[in-house]
C-alpha cells in the first residue's frame, strides 16, 4: 500500500494587501480613534457601528470613482444566493441604516462611525486592501450650514490628534460651480466632459500650462510619452483654467473670479452662492483662510457629490522613499451626496459628512514625532522560586489595584538571566524581585531597567557606584518605589 504523503504545511504568511498590526500600532489607533469620538461627540453627533458586511444590492455601485461592475469589493453568494460583500466604506452602509430605521431617527441625523473597511484593489507602498476609516456624517440636513460645521469640525479634530495651525489647509470647493463652467463651455457630449473631470484632477501635478495641453491637443509627460488632449478650442478651454486658477486667494476676490469663470449658469451661480455662505458661516466662528479656504482645484470624485467637496490636506514637507522633499497631502475628505439615500426610499433625501484616512493621519504624526516614539511595557514581576507563584500574583494584584500596568513572568523561571531578557524586550521599565533571601527579611528588590540600561551604555565604574539601579524596599513600600521610578521617567 503507497505511503500517504502528508498535507504541505500552510505558508505563515500575511495575505496580499493586507498586514498585521501590533502592540503600539494598535494602541496608537485606538487612542487616536478615542481623540476624534471625542470631538464628534462635542459636536454633538452620535456614535454608529452597523455591520461590517452589506447586501451587494444595498451597497449599489462599488466606490465612487471606479467604473468597474462588480469590481473593487470581496463579495461571496450566501447559502440563499444573495451576494453580500465587505463593506467599502462606512457611508453605503450610513444610507441603508438610516433608509431602513428612518421612522425611529430624528431628524437631520447625525452620526460618526469609525471601522475597517475592505477594498478589493491591487495594493501598492502603503495602500493595503483593508485600513480604517473615521466617517461623521448629517443625513437630512439641506442647509450648507451643515457643510460648514463640517469643515469646523474636520479642523477642530486635526488640532485635537496632534496637527497645529499652519501644518494643515481644509479645501472647500462645490460640485455645481464645475457643472456651470461645463454649461458654460456648451459640452453635451458625456465622454468629453468626463475627460474635463479627469483631467482638472491632474490640476495638482500638471499646472496650468499642463491642464491647457491636455484640454487641447494633448501633452507629452515627464517619460517623453505623449497623452492625447480632450481636443478643445483655446475659446472652450478658457473657462476651465479661469476656475481653477481661481483659488487660493482671498474669500471675495476667489468668488468674483468664479462668477466670472460661470458666465450666465444659473447653477453655477446657486453653487457660488453656497461658497459665499460657508464662508461666512465660517468666518463667524473664527475660522480663518489660515485654516479654511475656497480652492476650486479639489475635485475628490466630483461625478459622486451634489454640492460642496472639501479636503484636508497637510501642508509640511517630507522626504518621499527616494528622498525627495514633497508635501505630505491629503488625509480627509468628504463633501455633499444629496442621492444616496434615494436609492432605497424613492425620495431625495439632503446629506454631508467626511470621512478621515485614519492610518494617512496616524503616519502624518509618525512624520512630525508626534508618537512612535518608545511605548513604556509592563512592571515584570519576576519568579525566583516556582513554588511560590501564589506570592508573585499577589504582588502584581496590588501593583494593578494601583493602577499599573503589571504582570508576573510566566515562561521558564529556571533562568534568571532570562527573565531580565524578556523584560528588557517588553521594554518594561521596572522589574520586581522576591527570592527566598528576600521573603525571610521581609523586603523586595526593585530594578530600574531604564536606568539600568542607561548606565550600562556610558557610565564609569564610580557612576555606577554613585548612581545604582537597583533599590532594596520593604515588601509593604514596593507599590509606592515602583511609582516613584515611574514618575521618574515620564
Amino acid at each position: 500500500m503507497a505511503k500517504q504523503k502528508k498535507a504541505p504545511r500552510p505558508k505563515a504568511q500575511t495575505p496580499k494587501g493586507f498586514r498585521d498590526y501590533f502592540g503600539p500600532e494598535v494602541t496608537e489607533r485606538a487612542e487616536m480613534l478615542n481623540t476624534i469620538a471625542g470631538v464628534y461627540h462635542q459636536y454633538g453627533f452620535d456614535a454608529l457601528e452597523s455591520s461590517g458586511v452589506e447586501t451587494v444590492e444595498a451597497l449599489g455601485k462599488f466606490l465612487p470613482d471606479v467604473d468597474r461592475p462588480n469590481e473593487g469589493v470581496f463579495a461571496w453568494q450566501d447559502e440563499d444566493d444573495s451576494w453580500m460583500a465587505l463593506r467599502y466604506d462606512l457611508t453605503a452602509p450610513l444610507a441603508r441604516v438610516y433608509a431602513q430605521h428612518r421612522n425611529d431617527l430624528p431628524l437631520p441625523y447625525r452620526r460618526y462611525a469609525m471601522g475597517p473597511v475592505w477594498r478589493n484593489e491591487k495594493p501598492g507602498p502603503g495602500r493595503y486592501r483593508q485600513f480604517y476609516q473615521c466617517d461623521a456624517d448629517t443625513v437630512g440636513a439641506g442647509s450648507v450650514a451643515a457643510d460648514a460645521e463640517i469643515c469646523a469640525m474636520l479642523a477642530d479634530t486635526l488640532e485635537k490628534v496632534g496637527i497645529p495651525r499652519g501644518d494643515y489647509l481644509i479645501r472647500v470647493n462645490n460640485r455645481k460651480v464645475l457643472n456651470g463652467v461645463l454649461e458654460c463651455m456648451g459640452l453635451d457630449d458625456d465622454a468629453q466632459r468626463d475627460a474635463v473631470l479627469r483631467t482638472i484632477d491632474k490640476f495638482d501635478k500638471v499646472g496650468e500650462a499642463g491642464v491647457r495641453e491636455l484640454l487641447g491637443k494633448g501633452r507629452l509627460d515627464a517619460s517623453g510619452a505623449y497623452i492625447d488632449g480632450v481636443g478643445l478650442s483655446d475659446a472652450q478651454a478658457e473657462p476651465v483654467v479661469a476656475f481653477l486658477t481661481s483659488g487660493r486667494l482671498e474669500a471675495a476676490e476667489t468668488l468674483a473670479n468664479l462668477r466670472a469663470a460661470i458666465g450666465a449658469s444659473t447653477v453655477g451661480e446657486e453653487g457660488v452662492a453656497e461658497l459665499e455662505q460657508i464662508a461666512e458661516l465660517l468666518a463667524a466662528q473664527g475660522y480663518g483662510p489660515d485654516r479654511i479656504i475656497i480652492d476650486p482645484s479639489v475635485v475628490r470624485g466630483l461625478g459622486y457629490y451634489t454640492g460642496p467637496v472639501f479636503e484636508a490636506e497637510l501642508t509640511f514637507e517630507i522626504l518621499d522613499e527616494k528622498g525627495r522633499k514633497r508635501q505630505f497631502g491629503s488625509v480627509a475628505g468628504g463633501g455633499r451626496y444629496d442621492d444616496l439615500v434615494k436609492r432605497f426610499t424613492g425620495q431625495a433625501v439632503p446629506a454631508t459628512g467626511v470621512s478621515i484616512g485614519v492610518d494617512r493621519l496616524l503616519a502624518a504624526l509618525r512624520e512630525k514625532g508626534r508618537i512612535g516614539g518608545s511605548v513604556q511595557g509592563p512592571v515584570v514581576v519576576t519568579v525566583m522560586d516556582r513554588d511560590r507563584m501564589a506570592d508573585y500574583q499577589a504582588m502584581v494584584a496590588e501593583l494593578r489595584q494601583a493602577g499599573l500596568r503589571a504582570e508576573v513572568y510566566l515562561g521558564n523561571p529556571k533562568n534568571f538571566g532570562n527573565q531580565l531578557k524578556y523584560a528588557d524586550k517588553r521594554e518594561s521599565p521596572v522589574a520586581v524581585i522576591e527570592g527566598g533571601d528576600e521573603k525571610d527579611k521581609g523586603v523586595v528588590q526593585i530594578k530600574d531597567l531604564i536606568l539600568g540600561a542607561k548606565l550600562a551604555e556610558d557610565a564609569s565604574l564610580e557612576e555606577w557606584k554613585d548612581h545604582p539601579s537597583q533599590y532594596e524596599v520593604p515588601r509593604d513600600q514596593m507599590v509606592a518605589k515602583v511609582q516613584e521610578i515611574l514618575d521618574l521617567h515620564k
